[in-house]
């Protein structure tokens, strides 16, 4: 979420649609990785887990030290500092190499699957596209929330402030808080 409202403030409504559209896509791989099993294999390797974590936590840590350190820009109401295909991009590297993304998946789905109602694939799939469109769809509406108050926030004199340090600050809480997550425990 925050990733999105900052790149609606900071960019505008098509980038921040555009990362939308790649935290979304980032999502749904998991949703395949857990239907195929892939998260379980993960879950259950130690090392595999471990080498998600760090370059998910490393590369939120990157994001957040990259925004702290520049010198902020600045914005206008009509340019960007990030394209769409670049927005698009960080929004799935954020999601693929995030580990709770994963676990969430890998333990949420299998509460609702009824062995006895056909294909568990099938239904761990139609349940994760599920939570994906919803997740797709607030997701859209911080950003077209927040891209409608981007032009009143710009004229702020605490956005800078808050963009770099706020944000890079979060940033970096969210990589080391990534960086401990420890891996389920196989009983």
């Amino acid at each position: 979420m925050l990733y999105v409202i900052n790149r609606s403030v900071s960019d505008g409504r098509s980038v921040a649609l555009s990362a939308v559209a790649g935290l979304e896509i980032g999502n749904f791989f998991h949703v395949v990785a857990a239907t195929a099993g892939l998260s379980a294999i993960i879950a259950a390797s130690q090392t595999a887990f471990t080498a998600v974590k760090w370059i998910g936590a490393g590369y939120l840590v990157f994001i957040g030290l990259r925004t702290i350190l520049r010198k902020p820009a600045v914005f206008s109401d009509t340019s960007t500092s990030v394209t769409l295909r670049r927005s698009f991009t960080q929004g799935i590297i954020i999601n693929i190499f995030n580990p709770k993304v994963a676990l969430f998946f890998l333990s949420f789905l299998p509460q609702f699957i009824d062995t006895g109602r056909g294909s568990p694939a099938l239904q761990s799939l139609i349940l994760g596209s599920t939570f994906v469109l919803i997740g797709c769809t607030t997701d859209a509406l911080y950003a077209l929330t927040a891209s409608a108050l981007r032009a009143r926030l710009l004229t702020g004199r605490s956005l800078p402030f808050v963009q770099r340090y706020v944000a890079g600050t979060v940033f970096v809480l969210l990589g080391v808080i990534a960086g401990t997550t420890v891996a389920p425990t196989s009983s």
